[in-house]
């Protein structure tokens, strides 16, 4: 009988085919088997026989994020703080999509039965979707929380090491190439409180606010702001600073979910990094929230990543849903523009993408990682350490290739003749 499905492959031809075939990078596995250019500068190496059940049992990127985290798989030619180079080469020469039928059933009959066992996920993974619906309704201010906590609690020492003195988890905004992220970040933070036209006595409500930098920055200027954050750890922290500040007079931070905000009036309202938490059902609720926290003439700025087509599934992927943003969902610029228009009494005035100055500060959040490697393993252990090294490399890629992109959409409250005075052009300097 003719045996169709070829010989059977040995452990990196298994990855290989896995990876997509015909590879440039080098791939080695524990059985002493290799295929690629043994010159090759960049390739992955397959470490133990739990790295074989993770991608078999799991053959996308959840498996091969398992195999990663747990050390069972290795990039060559990185370091696990930043592996952008050997991903970036990875990535050039593999697809790392399910495998036809004809090669899984090359790949079944190839490997020992018990690697189809599955094997406990590491420790830093969440819950499948399907526990998570079981455990609480999606965005319920419960499953929210646990979402924030999951990846936001981690440790703010391991924050510190990462983010650097600015203590800011979102994109920064560099006024040149050759800025460093601290003098980005600030500028972040000056644009958006020149975009929302803040001036001294002034009130802010600061939507998701993580540590608090943009409440003290705007505290600093004589504005009084109310920061809002899901995460206990970020509070805490964030209520410290502002006291070391002497900032107590203009600024609280509270933890709390942002639909227990009672205050109304606000001159203004920045959301930066939180849409993407919000969940696309419930856009319209959020933004007549923020409609309803604003006075007339009041202004928004939503700051959050976004798709480049309004058409793709908002879903995140296997390895983002499970270890960075569980319940997490992007969608395109367009699809938040037209939920803020349609809510009705908003007008969107502007809109800007920082495509390019994500890929720039995820760059710069690995080199931090990179620098405090071994007091960040000591802090948090080696599997989380390596999530994040993989995660923001990853995101650099992608917003670099623009996968993925950074929109600010600046949004005014129209009073009852739908009209408010604004200057006929931008106000701020770019």
């Amino acid at each position: 009988m003719i045996d169709v499905l070829g010989p059977k492959l040995n452990l990196s031809q298994i990855v290989e085919a896995v990876a997509g075939g015909d590879l440039k990078i080098r791939v080695e596995a524990y059985d002493g088997s290799s295929a690629g250019p043994a010159d090759a500068q960049y390739g992955l190496r397959l470490n133990t026989p739990r790295g074989t059940s993770y991608l078999a049992t799991a053959p996308d990127d959840l498996g091969l994020a398992r195999a990663y985290i747990a050390g069972d798989l290795e990039l060559l030619g990185g370091h696990p703080a930043d592996p952008y180079e050997p991903l970036r080469a990875i990535s050039e020469n593999a697809g790392f999509q399910k495998p036809s039928p004809m090669t899984l059933a090359n790949i079944a009959r190839s490997i020992s039965p018990t690697h189809f066992i599955p094997q406990t996920p590491p420790p830093q993974e969440a819950l499948p979707r399907w526990r998570r619906y079981a455990e609480g309704l999606r965005h319920s201010k419960t499953r929210d929380a646990e979402a924030i906590h999951h990846h936001y609690d981690v440790s703010n020492t391991f924050y510190e090491w990462v983010l650097g003195p600015s203590m800011t988890y979102t994109c920064a905004c560099y006024p040149d190439f050759d800025a460093s992220l601290e003098d980005a970040q600030e500028n972040k933070y000056r644009l958006v409180f020149e975009k929302l036209a803040l001036k001294p006595g002034d009130r802010l409500l600061d939507i998701g606010c993580g540590w608090g930098s943009m409440v003290r920055y705007a505290a600093r200027r004589g504005v009084h702001v109310i920061g809002v954050t899901l995460s206990k750890e970020q509070a805490a922290w964030a209520q410290k600073a502002i006291a070391n500040e002497g900032l107590t007079e203009f600024a609280e931070v509270r933890h709390s979910d942002y639909r227990d905000i009672t205050e109304t009036g606000f001159d203004a309202v920045s959301s930066i990094g939180l849409t993407e938490h919000i969940g696309l059902d419930n856009y319209p609720s959020y933004f007549n929230f923020i409609k309803s926290k604003l006075r007339e003439g009041g202004m928004l700025l939503n700051h959050c990543i976004t798709r480049p087509s309004n058409q793709r599934s908002s879903k995140a992927g296997s390895f983002i849903d499970r270890y960075v943003f569980p319940d997490g969902e992007l969608t395109g610029s367009g699809t938040i523009i037209s939920a803020i228009q349609d809510i009705g009494g908003m007008e969107v005035y502007h809109e800007e993408n920082l495509r390019e100055h994500y890929a720039m500060t995820l760059r710069d959040w690995n080199r931090n990682l990179r620098e405090h490697w071994d007091e960040a393993v000591a802090e948090v252990g080696i599997g989380t350490a390596r999530v994040w090294g993989l995660y923001m490399a990853g995101c650099r890629l992608g917003f670099e290739r623009n996968v993925i992109q950074l929109h600010q959409v600046l949004a005014v409250k129209l009073d009852d003749r739908g009209s408010v005075a604004v200057p006929l052009r931008p106000w701020w300097n770019a």
